[in-house]
């Protein structure tokens, strides 16, 4: 526990070293005050029963008619009785009184009409010792004293005394006393075993609280810990359940995990998209050099004349046929540069059914050979009529054209494929299933990327750019649907679109409510099927 100096107090670094020096702080000061109040309160205790036993022997003497040649006569007897049982039992003597012994024990004192203490017995056996002359000098007003009629505390020297005082009949005052170091070694004796204890318990609480601090605050050395490695790159590391944190530490510690991961996420979508954009950079730069080499090449060749006119005629055609596909190549750079800043499509009721049918029919005039079913239902199951999509027709009409380009494209001629359009709800379907080569698991995780040809050595005229599905992405998600494949290597490649329909939610996020079960789709498409609503496009059309 690292401490600085401030002063003359100490100031620790650590959250548990405050802990644990304001708990002690405390409780000193608490201890402190409960000495003080208990040592205040015995003082008074046994200063109030010596009070009382002095009252006692003052209320007595008041009681009596005695005066001072009474306490002296009474002095002599008790003399003589204890001489004549001295004498008796072979010992006593002179000076030997109980009752004037006594006198001088208690401090029993007689001070005469000016003040001066007198012996208490005639005979002057016993003097007045030097004690008693000192507790007589302290008094500075022993009338007044008498007059009070309660207790007060004198002092000689080093020495106090509780006093009373009482006039007897003859005016002369008597003055009883008792000593105060019996009170003050009580005293002293509570305060050092109050000290004592104060310091164990201080000690204890010491301990106590550092343990306490440090099993409490371990959550908090986990968060620093897991900030320094996630300061260090390791973005996935995360803060782990306390064992001995509260409640507010584990609300801290979830939020802090939640925010972690949302900075993760962030930075890694970050990254994605960096990366992304530095591949697609790069392959829009490549897609547009090849064309624009050709291009080129060929007016060279042109500006030269080194064409004759059979020659001239094809290197136009190509000219023609590059530039076409540059453009072509723009003109999707730009649809996806426009989708990916989200702007607000123009969304209308827009008949699916119809955009199907015409895309089915320009791949059979396309295809004539491909066997191609096309089930496109006039009503839904309930009967009720088939609903329309909300969206934009023209980016619609391109994601059907973009998919069954696809199907052309990428699949043998002869090889069958299926378009379907149903109804799901509040949404509608559209599933697009070719009997081709399928993909693999790797190459369908990228299949939306862009630039991105599974058949890498696919040439560029017949295979494209890699944007068509892509685009296919981009206008589905503007249209806050959703799109999934269904693919295997040699299973072929089925493509499942999700739309909202008119009147329904357009939240962004929700679940497709297709692909959920192959058998059960086919299960459905085979119900329109029965219904009649299957067509089959002929192969001669």
């Amino acid at each position: 526990m690292k401490v600085n100096k401030c002063g003359l107090w100490p100031r620790p670094h650590s959250l548990r070293g405050r802990f644990t020096i304001a708990n002690v702080t405390f409780l000193a000061v608490g201890l402190l005050l409960a000495a003080c109040a208990s040592i205040a309160a015995t003082y008074m205790v046994l200063v109030g029963e010596i009070d009382d036993s002095l009252k006692g022997s003052q209320s007595s003497l008041a009681k009596t008619s005695i005066d001072a040649d009474m306490v002296r006569r009474l002095c002599q007897l008790a003399d003589l009785l204890q001489s004549g049982q001295g004498g008796q039992n072979g010992g006593g003597g002179p000076g030997s009184s109980a009752i004037a012994v006594a006198f001088q024990q208690d401090l029993f004192v007689m001070l005469d009409r000016r003040g001066e203490p007198a012996a208490v017995c005639q005979d002057g056996t016993i003097p007045v010792s030097s004690e008693q002359r000192r507790l007589a000098e302290a008094i500075p007003d022993p009338a007044g004293l008498v007059r009070s009629g309660g207790a007060k505390t004198v002092k000689t020297g080093s020495m106090e005394y509780r006093v009373v005082a009482i006039r007897l009949s003859d005016g002369t005052i008597v003055v009883k006393g008792i000593r105060l170091s019996g009170v003050k070694h009580a005293i002293g004796n509570l305060l050092i075993v109050e000290s004592v204890v104060g310091v164990v318990l201080l000690a204890l609480l010491a301990t106590g609280s550092l343990t306490a601090a440090r099993r409490r605050l371990s959550p908090l050395e986990d968060m620093v810990e897991t900030a320094s490695a996630i300061a260090g790159g390791d973005l996935g590391r995360r803060i782990g359940t306390a064992r001995h944190g509260s409640s507010e530490v584990e609300q801290l510690s979830g939020a802090l995990n939640a925010m972690l991961q949302q900075i993760e996420t962030a930075v890694t979508e970050s990254e994605r998209a960096t990366t992304q954009l530095r591949r697609f950079l790069a392959d829009a730069s490549h897609e547009l050099r090849t064309p624009l080499a050709s291009v080129r090449g060929y007016l060279q060749l042109y500006e030269k004349g080194m064409l004759d006119a059979d020659e001239k005629e094809r290197a136009l055609s190509r000219v023609s046929s590059e530039a076409l596909r540059m453009s072509r190549l723009v003109d999707e750079l730009l649809a996806l540069a426009r989708l990916d800043d989200r702007p607000a499509l123009p969304h209308g009721a827009v008949d699916l059914s119809r955009l199907v049918r015409d895309a089915a029919a320009d791949l059979a005039a396309q295809q004539p050979e491909r066997p191609l079913t096309l089930m496109v239902p006039d009503c839904r199951g309930d009967g009720g009529p088939l609903p329309e999509v909300l969206g934009d027709e023209a980016a619609l009409r391109q994601v059907v054209g973009n998919l069954l380009s696809n199907v052309r494209v990428h699949t043998p001629a002869r090889s069958p494929a299926s378009v379907e359009v149903a109804a799901r709800g509040e949404k509608l379907l559209l599933r697009i299933t070719d009997s081709g080569p399928g993909m693999s698991e790797r190459d369908a995780a990228r299949v939306f990327d862009r630039f991105f040809r599974a058949d890498a050595g696919r040439a560029r005229d017949s295979g494209g750019a890699g944007l068509g599905m892509a685009i296919v992405q981009a206008v589905v998600q503007a249209h806050h649907g959703t799109v999934a494949l269904e693919t295997a290597p040699g299973r072929g490649l089925t493509v499942c679109v999700t739309l909202p329909t008119v009147g329904a939610g357009t939240a962004v996020g929700e679940d497709p409510a297709v692909g959920e079960d192959p058998a059960a789709d086919a299960a459905r498409g085979q119900e329109t099927v029965v219904t009649g609503a299957k067509s089959t496009v002929p192969a001669a059309t």
